[in-house]
């Protein structure tokens, strides 16, 4: 690499970076706010729904929140919603996604198609998997019941930056929104640099996306591999690779769908089941891939 592409490569990173930080404490100032008056009562009527509760789920988790799919994730594990209700959560969730298209006005017009498909796909494949596996979540009248496990049902977990989700603490109305937006610009940063160096390479964004199967309907396929790591970042990742045009609107749907956060990996330390684990991760990129090569040769967008 010579230093000309990495100090441009570089400032182009910094200058895209400046671009969007004040768009992304806003966004994510938004988001704390919602999530601190109204997380657990969403936690608490998803958990209540009943045979509505994958569309429910799914539509909650379409809100760009820090760990709804961790709830989700705890809650399935205590047994409290079903597979079909998880998966329509982990399949519709925003994760850093949204905030990050949200800070580029240039890509407003994503949004709204990003979103209502990810929902379409959460409903429908949540109800199919609860008609084929036919589960019937624990009936709990009060959040703190103990169930028959003598496990106590108040969620300990955490979320992304180690922000404890049942926080009420309202100094982190500002703190968690700051420290969220420092996390996620440096992966923007660092994202966007990388990005920079292998299109100067490349010689344009339409070669990466050659190299990275643009063309093909294995990259939906990839897409949803690289989805499936519990990370935040890879969220981030898929946005910045979309919105550089190297990849496809198939393959980021695909990549979205099969990224839950944290909340997979929550499922597979706390869930007594290795089986059952390893059947919703699969089922999460089954459903993933298949819906992303559908959208490949049927674009919608």
């Amino acid at each position: 690499m010579s230093g000309i592409i990495f100090i441009n490569s570089l400032k182009d990173a910094a200058a895209d970076l400046v671009s969007v930080v004040a768009f992304l404490f806003i966004t994510f100032l938004i988001i704390e706010l919602v999530e601190f008056y109204f997380f657990n009562k969403v936690s608490a009527f998803v958990k209540n729904s009943g045979k509505y509760a994958p569309l429910i789920g799914a539509l909650a988790a379409s809100f760009p929140q820090c760990g709804f799919s961790i709830i989700a994730s705890v809650l399935y594990v205590r047994g409290l919603i079903t597979k079909g209700t998880l998966l329509a959560v982990y399949l519709s969730t925003s994760d850093e996604a949204l905030p990050v298209l949200l800070s580029m006005p240039e890509h407003y017009k994503t949004v709204f198609p990003l979103v209502a498909i990810k929902i379409f796909i959460g409903v429908v494949s949540g109800y199919g998997v609860d008609f084929i596996f036919k589960e019937r979540p624990k009936i709990t009248d009060n959040a703190t019941q103990t169930n028959k496990e003598g496990e106590n049902n108040e969620i300990d977990e955490k979320g992304c930056c180690k922000h404890d989700l049942e926080s009420r603490d309202k100094k982190e109305l500002i703190i968690h929104p700051l420290v969220h937006t420092i996390s996620i610009g440096a992966f923007i940063f660092l994202i966007t640099f990388i990005l920079n160096v292998l299109i100067a390479n490349c010689g344009s964004a339409e070669a990466l996306g050659a190299h990275l199967m643009s063309n093909s309907p294995l990259q939906p396929v990839m897409a949803a591999f690289f989805g499936l790591i519990p990370n935040c970042a890879v969220s981030v990742a898929l946005i910045m690779l979309y919105t550089k045009g190297s990849i496809a609107f198939s393959s980021v749907i695909s990549g979205l769908c099969a990224n839950s956060g944290l909340g997979i990996w929550v499922v597979f330390t706390k869930n007594k089941s290795l089986k059952d684990s390893f059947l919703i991760l699969s089922l999460l990129f089954l459903i993933s891939v298949f819906f992303g090569v559908l959208l490949y040769f049927t674009p919608l967008y």
